[in-house]
């Protein structure tokens, strides 16, 4: 029997890539607990962020508004169907992801993945996160001075909930293209365990 928190808790992670993605800091309340922690775990250096933020006002500056005046034209993609969430303890523990972002000021492309580890509050009628950390395992920067890259991975995605052999079949095409441009996509093609 599915829990019947689980579609509050996919309203949080949707409602969390909307805030990140179109740059709208004021949802970050609606899924997160005002003294909700975000943490992170980072295999790369190719990205920075603040080991720890306390607060939904400062996770909704951290993730939103700093996030948003460096990278544009973000879509981050939860790699796994809605309805595969696995839920245990009020936790949704390594949900892999994969983001394609631009860095306007360095003309480039961005892409990486990682995982995510959700926890909820106890609200049984409305359950907010209470604790999100994020594990960012790569970072790629790509030139892309024209964006035109970022356009071509992002365009056949569905977005934000996005089956991982839908991502191989996708990004598996790209990088066996005959120019090689991109031959980088086969290390994003599956999602990181």
């Amino acid at each position: 029997m599915e829990d019947p928190r689980l579609p509050h808790y996919r309203r949080a992670l949707e409602t969390y890539i909307d805030a990140k993605d179109n740059t709208r800091p004021e949802r970050i309340h609606e899924a997160f607990a005002p003294d909700a922690v975000l943490t992170f775990s980072l295999a790369t250096q190719n990205i920075a962020f603040p080991a720890r933020s306390v607060g939904a006002e400062a996770i909704a500056k951290t993730l939103v508004s700093e996030f948003a005046e460096r990278y544009s034209r973000c879509r981050t993609y939860y790699l796994c169907e809605p309805d595969a969430l696995v839920v245990r303890e009020r936790t949704i523990d390594a949900l892999p992801w994969l983001v394609v972002m631009r860095e306007d000021a360095a003309g480039a492309l961005r892409i990486g993945h990682g995982t995510y580890r959700w926890t909820f509050d106890t609200n049984d009628i409305a359950p907010r996160v209470s604790a999100f950390h994020i594990h960012i395992a790569r970072m790629d920067v790509i030139d892309d001075p024209d964006g035109a890259r970022l356009e071509r991975l992002q365009e056949d995605l569905r977005y934000p909930w996005l089956a991982p052999d839908d991502l191989a079949a996708c990004y598996g095409a790209l990088a066996d293209d005959a120019s090689g441009s991109f031959a980088f996509a086969r290390e994003f093609a599956h999602p990181l365990r």
